[in-house]
């Protein structure tokens, strides 16, 4: 493989992209030379402190509410195959892949600052297993977010030790013994304290965060699209985007929001068409006028949620931490309130961003309120049920997203005998919020979809060339105005394009790049 084939794993941090090309694409990853020496250097004070007599958490001590009793140096091995058996406790479905690699590379990272003192070799197998392309399978349940997510990280430790399930290359079901065989992978056995260093971090709910990130950066240039192409079809105004007005109140989403609608909306011949004095409208409705505001504050919010991810990757989660002067020191970094937080937070943006958009495709569906178009876009109308039930979709879809924006980091229950009594539900919040996502790419799609056949029903008037190169992209794929057809592989259709940017791209390649 060629150095740029490869994501290098070291001390330093690991970016976004790296993140997602591995989590999402498959990237393979290497151990950096100075990774192997920092844990080398590590882990020769993790092992003085395992031949001392006096405790030490984690090495020569049980866990959690068992951290007073000391373990003999014959138990030590039996105590981190124990904990890690016994932690690997999750259930429910299987989280996705992409999580699973994502969590994978992360505690590979943290293993690679040599703050955790791991041996070389019990990293080497992580590293074996994601390019391999074997996955363990990491369940919906188990993680409370304190001390991190101990349960989806213990079911990739069982991996490492040649134990439990997990996917192969091909996406097959297999015992990982048969698989690490198959692969040449040597498991190990874990050593005094790599049990707890394999397990103890926050790395499932970070990696959601920056995955969830990736899709919301995509899927917020898609909200203006879809803004921009609804204004056209319900005829409405681009003067209340003008960047003076904007400019009124200097939040930097907000300005990108509006210089995108500006970019979409320029050279639009539906808007000129009622530029000649015969609209009497004062006013759009707010969910016209307002959308830079509303997607404006979710892009911000996405800023400040990749603030904090980014200090998350510059990390090391471990408790305890091996110190740059040899302590070895116990600390409270593994708790997730900080990736929580965000991950909410990010729930309540999306939930904004579609309910603002289920608003405008139904003032496109209303009579009373679309300004000329036909009653549901119906083709012929009380025959004709047109988008009338893409819009009940998107309006469960909606209400479903007000749901999952109720914050799960609000809620905490004790565990482990009242030593573990507070904890951050961070690993829920990111479950949720990855929900969320996927709900926000569909109501997009279904808005882009009916904003889409309204633009065509304006005909003889031209859109934007920005929009009108979405209406094109979609019109490949799915039939322009017409009596009623099955409308579901329609709607799927458009959310594999909002999904893998390609309504992005379309727009892009006429109006130019969007913020």
């Amino acid at each position: 493989m060629r150095d740029n084939e490869v994501v290098a794993v070291g001390p330093e941090p690991l970016s976004f992209s790296d993140v997602v090309r591995v989590a999402r694409y498959g990237m393979a990853v290497r151990l950096s030379d100075d990774a192997v020496a920092e844990m080398a250097a590590s882990r020769s004070r993790v092992e003085e402190l395992a031949r001392a007599e006096t405790p030490a958490y984690g090495v020569s001590t049980g866990f959690g509410a068992l951290a007073t009793l000391h373990i003999e140096p014959s138990m030590r091995a039996k105590l981190q195959r124990s904990l890690i058996r016994s932690h690997a406790a999750g259930s429910g479905p299987e989280v996705e892949i992409e999580v699973t690699r994502a969590l994978m590379l992360l505690r590979l990272h943290t293993l690679a600052t040599g703050h955790t003192g791991v041996r070389p070799e019990t990293a080497r197998v992580l590293e074996a297993l994601l390019n391999a392309h074997v996955t363990p399978v990491v369940h919906e349940y188990g993680s409370l977010g304190c001390s991190g997510d101990l349960a989806p990280l213990a079911h990739v430790a069982l991996t490492v030790m040649g134990e439990g399930v997990v996917r192969d290359a091909e996406g097959r079901f297999r015992p990982a013994a048969d698989v690490l065989k198959e692969c040449g992978v040597e498991p190990v056995e874990p050593a005094a304290k790599e049990g707890l260093a394999l397990i103890n971090g926050t790395d499932g709910m970070l990696g959601m965060l920056v995955l969830a990130i990736d899709d919301l950066t995509r899927l917020l240039k898609t909200a203006d699209i879809a803004a921009a192409m609804s204004v056209e079809a319900l005829l409405g105004t681009d003067h209340v985007f003008a960047a003076d007005l904007q400019a009124l109140r200097p939040h930097p989403g907000q300005a990108a929001a509006a210089a995108n609608m500006r970019a979409l909306l320029h050279g639009s011949g539906i808007m000129a068409s009622h530029r000649d004095g015969s609209c009497t409208r004062v006013q759009d409705a707010y969910s016209l006028r307002c959308a830079p505001q509303v997607a404006g504050a979710a892009r911000d919010t996405v800023a400040h949620a990749s603030l904090v991810a980014s200090r998350e990757l510059a990390s090391a989660i471990d408790n305890p931490v091996v110190l740059a002067d040899g302590r070895v020191e116990s600390n409270g970094n593994f708790h997730g309130a900080p990736v929580g937080y965000v991950l909410d937070f990010l729930a309540i943006a999306v939930a904004d961003v579609a309910s603002m958009a289920e608003r405008r495709t139904d003032r496109m569906l209303d009579v009373a309120r679309s300004h000329g178009l036909p009653p549901f876009l119906a083709d012929d109308p009380g025959v004709d049920s047109g988008h009338m039930i893409a819009q009940y979709t998107q309006a469960a879809i909606v209400s479903e997203l007000k749901r999952l924006a109720a914050p799960a980091s609000v809620d905490s229950i004790p565990s482990s005998a009242m030593q573990e009594d507070h904890v951050s539900m961070g690993w829920s919040a990111g479950r949720k919020l990855r929900r969320a996502v996927d709900g926000l790419t569909r109501v997009l799609a279904i808005e882009i979809l009916t904003a889409a056949r309204a633009i065509d029903l304006r005909r003889p008037y031209d859109p934007a060339p920005g929009t009108g190169a979405v209406v094109a992209l979609l019109r490949e794929s799915v039939a322009g105005p017409g009596a009623d057809r099955f409308l579901a592989p329609e709607i799927e259709a458009v959310v594999r394009l909002v999904a893998d940017g390609s309504v992005v791209a379309a727009a892009e390649s006429a109006a130019g790049p969007l913020a």
